[in-house]
């Protein structure tokens, strides 16, 4: 029997964000993306959603790479994290130029460069990564330079979509390789086939890039004497080309805003990969001087991300750009999904400002980087897979992708549907269950260490009632109060009402101490009563739920 090979997942089933799989066999193992997840409004305080790492932390001496298949956060978001939380891995990461880019720049900042190793592939490509031999094939998404794989394994070929779409006409005239999978379908042939489904409940075809040009030139045109910033993201540089194309048939200059688009239009020059004349384009920082009409600013922050170069603008609070009634605002992105109520929020404040804005609601200025039903169709097809596992999607788009390959005649033995934290094994007998690690969210607020939940529960409280602190100082010689109890409370009461709640808290809090003391109470019998106590009276009294905090210390009289 050929030796059985072992896929983990460990993020990307079930929501858009955190993909990162593990391939394994033999003993060896290698890493498929890296990815975050972006917090939304539930999450207070919260930078970024990762997998749990513990999995890769036990197996580090086994890991033989992680291959990046494009630059996308939800695809190598996560790398500095697991840099962080695992320190003894060191790792070779594959990818194409632009992507090993972006991950190098990651592996930067947390000082991990030392433990890190990048290797360049180019389409077409064969490399022996630990027990796999990968040939890596172009794929068509919104970001340059994305990557299908072909594992070559003792099982048979794995083939990975990577996020994709069959755009026949994409801006850097790079297809997705369908020829070649056609090829190894036949011989050897595709055993498993991992496929991208964003989009999989979504009928009929995505639209090209390309198109996209055309919608943005009439925006121009209808805008030509205004002043044009446009939210995009940094990552898509096929929509950054189109918009500089356009700006430029206006004689307009380009003007980069936000560190990540200033560092992404950089490096893509960098690389050829986006052609903009020196002469044309300035930082945001140079362009005081410009002419507004005559300039395009294209900025970060279109999914309303806090602090963003666009949240900054809409709310009075950037130091470079003033939004008034001369500029027009274009968003040329959909929300993601759990993104859409902060970006409503932000157009609101910007339109309050006297912008006008303009988004994909009103004309097409934007594409899905993720093929449609019909794309789907058409991978399947061409892949003649024997199994098939969906990845990449809300769980309800894989169950969509799973009834597609269904009607397409995979019969239903041959499709599983997994989730998050779930190991399939691959044998000569078929594909199964074989184990199950974590598949937890890790929240992250900035530090190397993950966020315990019980903060950001905590956080959560306090934002929808506030908190109440409780003070006191007692003598438990004496067994009597000796300073307060002193009621502070924030987000809880009004300003009018605050002192004879605080006050009416207060008398009940020194009423439960008291009896706690005179029972022979110690100091966490004390906190535990004037908590209970101070949360009986806010509650009657006002109906709300804030934070108890009690803060109760020993303390002799002097």
């Amino acid at each position: 029997m050929a030796a059985p090979v072992r896929v983990t997942f460990l993020g990307g089933l079930g929501d858009i964000g955190r993909n990162c799989a593990v391939l394994e066999s033999e003993g060896r193992m290698v890493i498929l993306d890296c990815g975050q997840m972006f917090a939304d409004d539930t999450q207070p305080g919260v930078d970024s959603i990762v997998p749990d790492f513990r999995f890769l932390a036990e197996n580090a001496h086994r890991i033989d790479g992680c291959i990046v298949t494009h630059a996308h956060e939800d695809h190598i978001g996560g790398i500095p994290y697991l840099m962080s939380q695992v320190p003894d891995l060191e790792l070779d990461f594959y990818g194409t130029p632009f992507t090993l880019g972006l991950v190098r720049h990651k592996v930067t900042e947390v000082q991990a460069m030392g433990r890190s190793t990048f290797h360049t592939v180019a389409d077409g490509d064969e490399l022996r990564i630990g027990p796999f031999t990968c040939e890596f094939l172009p794929v068509t998404h919104s970001t340059p330079s994305g990557l299908i794989t072909a594992f070559k394994t003792s099982q048979g070929i794995i083939l990975h979509s990577s996020d994709f779409k069959l755009d026949h006409t994409p801006v850097d005239g790079r297809v997705t390789d369908l020829p070649r999978i056609g090829a190894l379908s036949g011989d050897p042939g595709i055993r498993l086939l991992l496929a991208d489904s964003t989009n999989a409940d979504a009928p009929g075809i995505s639209t090209s890039e390309m198109e996209v040009g055309g919608a943005l030139r009439q925006v121009f045109a209808e805008h030509a004497d205004r002043r044009i910033i446009i939210g995009a993201f940094a990552s898509h540089i096929h929509r950054v080309q189109q918009i500089a194309d356009v700006a430029l048939e206006q004689d307009r200059t380009i003007v980069t805003l936000g560190r990540s688009m200033k560092r992404n239009v950089a490096l893509a020059r960098d690389l050829g990969l986006l052609k903009i004349p020196d002469r044309s384009i300035v930082d945001i920082a140079d362009a005081e001087d410009l002419d507004p009409v005559k300039t395009c600013i294209i900025s970060t922050g279109s999914q309303g991300e806090p602090r963003s170069a666009l949240w900054l603008m809409a709310n009075n609070d950037s130091r470079w750009v003033s939004i008034g009634e001369q500029d027009t605002i274009v968003f040329s992105s959909h929300p993601i999904p759990g993104n859409e109520a902060a970006v409503a929020r932000m157009r609101s404040q910007l339109a309050r400002q006297g912008a006008k804005i303009v988004h994909s609601g009103h004309v097409d200025i934007h594409t899905t980087g993720h093929g449609k039903q019909q794309e789907l169709m058409t991978l399947h097809n061409v892949a003649n897979a024997e199994l098939f596992v969906p990845v990449h999607g809300e769980y309800e788009h894989l169950l969509a992708h799973a009834a597609l390959a269904e009607r397409l005649g995979m019969p239903d033995g041959s499709i599983f549907v997994a989730t998050d934290g779930d190991q399939l094994l691959l044998t000569d007998d078929g594909i199964s269950k074989d184990g199950q690690v974590s598949g937890e969210y890790i929240y992250m607020d900035g530090s190397a260490s993950p966020l315990d939940l019980r903060v950001l529960e905590e956080r959560t409280l306090m934002g929808q009632g506030g908190f109440v602190t409780v003070v006191a100082e007692i003598d438990l010689g004496e067994r009597d109060i000796v300073f307060g109890p002193v009621v502070e409370s924030r987000g809880w009461a009004a300003e009018d009402e605050r002192f004879d709640l605080q006050s009416g808290a207060a008398s009940e809090a020194r009423s439960a101490i008291e009896a706690e003391l005179a029972k022979g109470g110690d100091l966490s019998d004390c906190e535990r009563v004037a908590r209970r106590a101070v949360g009986r009276y806010v509650n009657a009294a006002t109906q709300r739920r804030p934070v108890i905090v009690p803060v109760i210390r020993s303390m002799p009289r002097s």
